[in-house]
């Protein structure tokens, strides 16, 4: 290959290699000093892990290009030059993807050990290695298009039939996409977390243990499992017992006689509410009762008094033994709750 070839072209092609070796020296070097400087860190840094991750292919893409442009320094094989030219635009396009592919992997492998763990977001933790995932085969997908497209095969056709298999998958896929999305939404707007307890309207309520990408799966409080569907919860009204903390006000309602002390029912019932609170753990001790009259009632002069507990299982706590224990009280104080009553006035005679 080299017979004929003058002397200035084969100095050029020495030259090419050499540089070409050099250039890979040099790289290695390099690389080598910045990973054992940062290796004596906990944890390498960002930087640290591009090189890493893209050493061997930046040193393979030195080579290869090292080696095209001493093959094209050539002159006997300028008849091939097309070819090597398909060859190396091809062989180039998938290297970029390599490395990009490998440098994207490294940047999202360091948040997820640096930075997620600092953030009380679960969409990094579940988003970016699905992100991952999908960059991976976008970027290989452009490198395949490239190379079609070099080799001179159209890539129109296929684009189009992609556009409509796309659109055909689209349709299948539409519920579980619509779930999808519906998830990247609940995990983005953190109204819903794992661990909270949640009301649904007209359904459940429970623990959240769960918040996937197709559904959120709950707890309830019988300790039965519902998996809901994350297009019904993200168009559902949701009550979060633990936003914007996790107190829960408690309201009982009763109703005492016409003929009992008002005031004196009044003194009684926060007597016994702050009891229930000193004696009871799911109460909120800083909070204290109120008690207020709510209206005449058929048979009774209704009132409420109200609590809070620390959390919505507390809740049923608390209530339970407030209930009890103005049930007891009124007992002992002589404080009568009717049974509900009808007067009934009638102008015609009783029989006798």
């Amino acid at each position: 290959m080299f017979q004929g070839m003058d002397l200035s072209r084969l100095s050029e092609v020495i030259v090419i290699l050499g540089g070409t070796a050099l250039c890979m020296v040099l790289f290695g070097l390099i690389s080598r000093f910045l990973i054992r400087k940062s290796g004596r860190a906990l944890e390498p840094g960002l930087a640290t892990r591009i090189v890493q991750s893209s050493k061997g292919s930046i040193q393979f893409f030195i080579l290869s290009q090292g080696m095209f442009l001493a093959i094209s320094a050539v002159p006997a094989i300028g008849k091939w030059n097309n070819s090597i030219t398909v060859i190396w635009i091809t062989l180039l396009s998938f290297q970029i993807a390599y490395l990009l592919n490998a440098m994207v992997g490294a940047v999202v492998n360091w948040y997820l050990i640096q930075v997620a763990p600092k953030t009380t977001m679960a969409f990094d933790d579940t988003a970016l290695p699905i992100l991952r995932r999908v960059l991976a085969v976008v970027i290989y997908g452009v490198a395949v298009m490239i190379a079609l497209d070099t080799a001179g095969i159209s890539i129109s056709p296929l684009l189009g039939g992609l556009g409509i298999s796309g659109l055909a998958v689209a349709l299948a896929l539409q519920p579980t996409l619509s779930n999808f999305f519906a998830g990247t939404y609940i995990l983005a707007d953190r109204a819903i977390e794992v661990g909270n307890y949640i009301q649904i309207q007209g359904g459940p309520e429970g623990y959240v243990t769960q918040v996937g990408w197709r559904s959120t799966k709950m707890r309830t409080w019988l300790n039965n499992l519902v998996v809901i569907p994350n297009s019904s919860l993200a168009d559902a009204i949701v009550m979060n017992y633990n936003s914007p903390d996790t107190a829960v006000n408690v309201i009982v309602t009763c109703g005492v006689s016409y003929s009992s002390d008002l005031g004196f029912v009044e003194r009684i019932s926060l007597e016994v509410a702050r009891q229930v609170i000193a004696i009871t753990p799911e109460a909120e001790k800083e909070m204290e009762p109120w008690f207020g009259y709510d209206r005449f009632g058929d048979s009774n002069i209704n009132f409420w008094i109200f609590v809070q507990a620390k959390d919505r299982i507390g809740s049923f706590v608390v209530t339970s033994q407030l209930i009890k224990g103005l049930h007891s009280r009124f007992l002992t104080e002589g404080i009568e709750i009717n049974y509900p009553v009808r007067k009934i006035v009638s102008d015609l005679p009783w029989p006798v």
